[in-house]
Parts: structure tokens; C-alpha cells; sequence
């Protein structure tokens, strides 16, 4: 992986290459990722897919370290940001640049997202001025799931679409490198796309962003729940899953496996 990231990043969208980011969790997924895409997050959503909560609140910073030990340990190539759970910036400036510096000296991450609002805009300052990376996560921001009335679309009027693109303008004067838009109304997606010169990611915002982002296993089909409206399953890995395994069960009932 460049240490130049941040650029390259910046040449892609001015070049209008589309920016590929996936979720990982492992040494192995990252592997099977690491040669096609340009970014891995290690993101909380691990508190669904690995650890089976009902929310991402549950998830710590102990649990995302660990996962992005392993995930790093997997990317060669991949620039790997790592998602700072909920809790682990909201206390104070100082906890949030020790978590965060956690993530990237003890993780390995390259860089940290952050689920940005107005009351806790200050972390991104306090953060990209000690040198850490940092992608704003703006729209639907699933650690305020409850405070948002849901997992709702975002900036759907007026006044909220002009508060999200000040807010990212802003974002992007102070340092932060990519921004990540979920749930946000297409036209509110371009607005922002256009306005500044960092990347934008978007989950469910449409094709105007510089780049996408969805979880790997709803991609895949090994998701067991629900999968969000917007995401496209290329395949159904969790189908055939279960199929070998019953087929391994079979034979091994059977006495078919092992053989001599």
C-alpha cells in the first residue's frame, strides 16, 4: 500500500476512475479482496455480520482493533481505514485521538472513519492535525440510528441537502481526505460530489459519487438477514454454503467420506 493514498485517491476522482471500498472483517476476506479494490473497511458493521447484534452501538474499540489487526494482516495492496465505534470519540478530544491512535498504531490501520454531525465536529480537526487520515461519514449514520428515527434516507429536503453539503465543504477545509455518503438523495449526493475536491464515497446514494461502497457479504449473499434495498447481490455464496456442508454431512452419514 502507497503511503500516498490520500493522492491517488484525489487523481482518481479528478480522472473520473470510479474508487472501489469493501467491507472485510478477516485475514482471509481481506485477502480475497486485497487485489480489486482500492480501500477495505474494517467497519462496525462487524456488529452485525460477525457478532450478531441487533445494532452497531454494542461494538467496541477492543473488538475493532482486533479485527483490524487481522484484516491488515491480510492487505498488501489495499489502503485499510477502520471504523471508530460508537463511544470511542464522543467523550472527550483527548480519547478520541487515543482510540484512534490505537487504531493506526497498534491496528495498523492507514486510516479511521468517523460518523460526523454538528455536535461532534470538532474530532476531525483535533485528529487530521496530529496527522491521522480521517473519512467523515455524513448521511444516515448508523451509531445514531435511534436518534434518526431509523435507517431512513437522508437530506431529503431542502434546507437538510444544504446542510449536508456546508457541512462537508467545511470537512473537506479541515483536513479530512474522502467523505462517505449512506442514505443520502441522489441529488444532495451530486450537489456534494461536485462541490469539493476529496473523493466521495456513497451506500445508497446514488451513481454521482466518485466511488461505492457496500458491505461484502450482502454483495455475496452470505448475509442471513435482511439486506438494505440498495445493495446488489452478485451471487449466492450462502446458499452454496450450506449446500456443501450438507453434502459433506451426507457422505460422512453415509461413510462415502473419508475415504481410504
Amino acid at each position: 500500500m502507497s503511503v500516498s493514498f490520500t493522492r491517488k485517491l484525489r487523481e482518481q476522482k479528478q480522472k473520473g476512475e470510479k474508487i472501489i471500498m469493501l467491507t472485510a472483517y478477516d485475514y482471509i476476506t481481506a485477502r480475497l479482496l486485497d487485489d480489486t479494490v482500492d480501500l477495505i473497511l474494517v467497519g462496525d458493521s462487524l456488529g452485525h455480520i460477525f457478532s450478531g447484534y441487533k445494532t452497531t452501538l454494542p461494538v467496541t474499540i477492543d473488538e475493532m482493533v482486533y479485527h483490524t489487526k487481522a484484516v491488515v494482516r491480510g492487505a498488501s495492496k489495499a489502503t485499510v481505514v477502520a471504523d471508530m465505534p460508537f463511544m470511542s470519540y464522543h467523550v472527550s478530544l483527548e480519547s478520541a485521538k487515543q482510540n484512534a491512535g490505537r487504531l493506526m498504531q497498534e491496528a495498523g490501520a492507514h486510516a479511521v472513519k468517523i460518523e460526523i454531525n454538528e455536535a461532534n465536529y470538532a474530532v476531525v480537526p483535533a485528529l487530521t492535525q496530529i496527522g491521522i487520515p480521517v473519512i467523515a461519514h455524513l448521511g444516515l449514520t448508523p451509531q445514531s440510528v435511534y436518534q434518526l428515527g431509523g435507517y431512513r434516507e437522508q437530506a431529503k429536503t431542502d434546507q437538510e441537502a444544504d446542510q449536508l453539503l456546508s457541512l462537508a465543504i467545511r470537512l473537506e477545509q479541515d483536513g479530512c481526505f474522502a467523505i462517505l455518503l449512506e442514505q443520502v438523495t441522489h441529488e444532495a449526493s451530486k450537489k456534494i460530489t461536485e462541490a469539493v475536491a476529496i473523493p466521495v464515497i456513497g451506500i445508497g446514494a446514488g451513481s454521482h459519487c466518485d466511488g461505492q461502497v457496500l458491505v461484502t457479504h450482502d454483495l455475496v449473499g452470505l448475509t442471513q438477514d435482511r439486506v438494505p434495498k440498495f445493495a446488489k447481490q452478485y451471487d449466492t455464496l450462502g446458499d452454496r454454503f450450506k449446500s456443501a456442508i450438507a453434502e459433506f454431512a451426507t457422505e460422512v452419514k453415509s461413510g462415502k467420506f473419508p475415504q481410504k
